[in-house]
């Protein structure tokens, strides 16, 4: 049962972004010793049990949460987010946690640009305005034509493109279905095409090791069960805007478990890329 409390919802947000920072600290230490595949392989399996006990324990059970009329669009949104994380996973090692998350933070601007030809939805010139403002910020982050220019810097934008696509798609098979029928696929199918590709590349670990990846599954459940009480006790115009503090407690783990550097720039550009999504945000909900 639904009900509208948004400071709750606030402090559930707050706390979502608190375990996925952690979560994403974790991931950067595994993807660092093992093959990238094979450490989100086997969180998406405590990822696809957790799924499937909650729907078990809904009416109907496993045969309602998996009946669909879109069956491929469902499928298709699975294995994106599967491909999505790998590829943020694989900026972690790469990047860090600052920069890859510094760029990362304008998919919702790239949600608000495709929202037009994949959902049929209308933006604005002043949306369109912020999208390009947020993107300015992006190229002051990745600083094309200053020195030698990474193209290791376009993982993790490619990461916030998918995750994006992966977010409409989400909005539009819930026009048929629902929320739960939703995360049902997105945790099997997943964990199906994760299976596919990261038996391959299974590769011993170390008892410790093991440890970590038991605290990886950890916080990847805790952290989807309060994204879904967080949307069960408000609304999501309301505590979205605090989805960026990932942003911020995600660098905060980098610099100082993980020595790494916040460089002007990256502070500037991420600024600027906030700005601009909460703009977005708040014309959403205002035209809402």
């Amino acid at each position: 049962m639904t009900r509208n409390d948004t400071s709750l919802g606030i402090w559930f947000m707050v706390a979502t972004t608190l375990v996925f920072a952690v979560q994403d600290g974790i991931s950067q230490h595994l993807a660092s010793e093992y093959n990238v595949i094979m450490v989100v392989m086997i969180r998406y399996w405590f990822f696809a049990a957790f799924v499937m006990t909650i729907a078990a324990r809904q009416a109907g059970g496993l045969r309602a949460a998996a009946a669909t009329t879109q069956p491929l669009v469902q499928g298709f949104r699975g294995f994106l987010l599967a491909a999505e994380i790998c590829v943020m996973v694989a900026a972690f090692t790469y990047l860090g946690l600052v920069e890859s998350h510094a760029v990362f933070a304008c998919y919702p601007l790239l949600v608000a640009a495709l929202s037009g030809p994949v959902l049929g939805e209308s933006v604005g010139w002043r949306r369109w305005t912020a999208i390009g403002i947020g993107f300015v910020g992006v190229m002051i982050i990745l600083e094309p034509g200053f020195g030698v220019f990474s193209p290791l810097a376009l993982i993790p934008l490619a990461a916030a493109s998918m995750f994006a696509l992966y977010g409409l798609l989400t909005r539009y098979v819930a026009r048929a279905d629902t929320a739960a029928t939703s995360f049902f696929w997105t945790g099997t199918t997943g964990a199906f095409a994760m299976t596919l590709a990261g038996i391959w590349f299974w590769e011993p670990m170390t008892g410790p090791d093991w440890i970590w990846m038991g605290a990886l599954c950890l916080t990847g459940v805790a952290g989807h069960w309060l994204l879904i009480k967080t949307y069960e006790v408000a609304e999501a115009s309301a505590v979205q805007p605090f989805a960026y503090l990932q942003l911020v407690f995600a660098s905060t783990i980098g610099v100082v478990l993980f020595a790494e550097t916040i460089r002007p720039n990256v502070a500037i550009g991420a600024a600027i890329i906030v700005a601009a999504g909460l703009f977005t945000l708040w014309r959403a909900r205002r035209k809402g």
